[in-house]
């Protein structure tokens, strides 16, 4: 865990602080996991994860499929499998992310956009060049994983719930034994409060 030293002058101030039991505000992202333990053997599917609060609403939503991977000792489970995924949209209340169809084929090789939003979340969420781990080959084949930016929302409403809910079509029914995770990359917004060593969750 990382620590940071500071001045004789700026720990006058941090004392100041304490003193006068100022709460500090700490903004992070907070990562949260969700699975689908069976899906249904249909080619179309809904899944209303959650409801979150405007506070908690989502920057980005990752999600992957397993296939009979489940308590298999010789199955990777760090490996993902595409079920033949043609299309998947996540809707923040009526929010729809991404806009437009994904128009994916992974029997003919399609996969340029799913391809392109892997590669592209290091820039939005770390702020660098991309530099993906996975070829697309790799990433056909061992981590066909659905990266869904939604950082750029409307923020005109600031009260109320946020209804998450994932949509998704494959081109054959989803075979048997098959589990959908969606990680949830979220705000957090945390009270500190130095005298006391609470913390308050807003």
């Amino acid at each position: 865990m990382p620590h940071i030293s500071v001045s004789d002058v700026e720990r006058l101030k941090l004392v100041g602080y304490v003193a006068r039991n100022v709460e500090l505000e700490a903004a992070f992202r907070g990562w949260e996991l969700h699975e689908y333990p069976l899906l249904q053997e249909t080619q179309r599917h809904t899944w209303n994860i959650k409801t979150a609060t405007q506070l908690e609403k989502p920057r980005f939503v990752i999600v992957g499929f397993h296939t009979d991977r489940k308590n298999k000792s010789n199955r990777n489970f760090s490996h993902f499998d595409h079920c033949n995924l043609i299309n998947m949209k996540l809707y923040l209340n009526s929010e729809m992310f991404p806009y437009d169809n994904l128009n994916i084929n992974f029997e003919n090789n399609q996969i340029a956009t799913l391809y392109d939003m892997y590669a592209k979340f290091q820039r939005s969420y770390y702020e660098k060049e991309n530099e993906p781990i996975f070829t697309p080959s790799e990433f056909k084949k061992f981590t066909p994983l659905v990266v869904i930016d939604c950082s750029h929302q409307n923020e005109s409403l600031k009260s109320g719930s946020v209804e998450i809910r994932l949509e998704f079509e494959t081109n054959k029914d989803i075979s048997p034994n098959t589990s959908c995770y969606a990680l949830i990359i979220h705000d957090r917004l945390v009270k500190y409060n130095p005298l006391t060593s609470s913390v308050r969750i807003l």
